[in-house]
């Protein structure tokens, strides 16, 4: 199949799994050109054959969000596949299912460096990389988490870098609004991934009678989101973070 000249160039970090995958496959569904980036190559690689048994474009590569080195290749090569350019950048990977719950004076240092590495370190970087090669309309859209405003309890390292996502979203919008591209962030509410069903047994049911949609979150609940400030519909609007968790809380 001939590329298509007119798809956009969509880069999602994260994508072997969960919220990635979906974000992957609804920015396809929607006939964009993906780029399915993972620290587990495997992983991603699955992603975009999926994403190609469907008839759409997918390139697959390994990248460690944390170190810059990786983040600049991937975006090289994210911009090569998309014939010199990249046009939205959803900066979705994380740690989140491996994070240790303990209260804050038990976290353990050097698990603190690791979560604030991919978290915090990880969208700056990979922000950093892909900026040089989004055009003027292009789109950056971060994945913070609706736990900032909960302040769950036990979980400080990954809440306080979920909030910085909240923070860097809002510098990041500043700083390349004169190059017309917008920053937005989505703080998903507990959401049914892998990751998530690893965390607890009743991850079905955990927080639904909290919330205004009595059913729990599926990861293409999200997705709409994703693409509405990716989208041309959201061209006005730029450092804001959105809430989507079914009413559990109202910012």
């Amino acid at each position: 199949m001939s590329p298509d000249p007119a798809a956009r160039t969509v880069l999602v970090t994260g994508a072997a799994g969960g919220l990635g995958r979906a974000f992957a496959n609804g920015f396809a569904a929607d006939g964009d050109r993906l780029v399915v980036a993972d620290i587990n190559l495997e992983g991603a690689q699955q992603t975009a054959r999926g994403i190609e048994d469907t008839g759409g474009e997918a390139l697959a590569l390994q990248v460690d969000v944390t170190d810059p080195a990786s983040t600049q290749a991937a975006a090289q090569e994210a911009a090569a596949f998309g014939g010199g350019s990249i046009d939205v950048l959803v900066n979705n990977a994380a740690i989140y299912g491996a994070v240790t719950r303990s209260p804050f004076e038990d976290i353990d240092p050097a698990e603190w460096d690791l979560v604030m590495g991919v978290n915090l370190k990880g969208p700056w970087l990979m922000s950093r990389a892909a900026s040089p090669h989004l055009d003027r309309g292009g789109a950056i859209v971060n994945i913070s988490s609706a736990t900032v405003y909960s302040g769950s309890e036990q979980w400080m390292h990954y809440v306080a870098s979920k909030g910085g996502v909240v923070a860097l979203t809002r510098v990041m919008a500043r700083e390349l609004g004169r190059r017309d591209i917008t920053v937005n962030a989505i703080a998903p509410g507990f959401t049914l991934t892998e990751s998530s069903r690893s965390l607890m047994e009743d991850a079905e049911t955990y927080g639904v009678e909290r919330g205004s949609l009595k059913r729990a979150s599926e990861p293409e609940d999200i997705v709409g989101t994703a693409l509405f400030l990716a989208g041309p519909h959201s061209r006005y609007m730029t450092g804001q973070t959105m809430v989507v968790d079914g009413g559990r809380q109202f910012i």
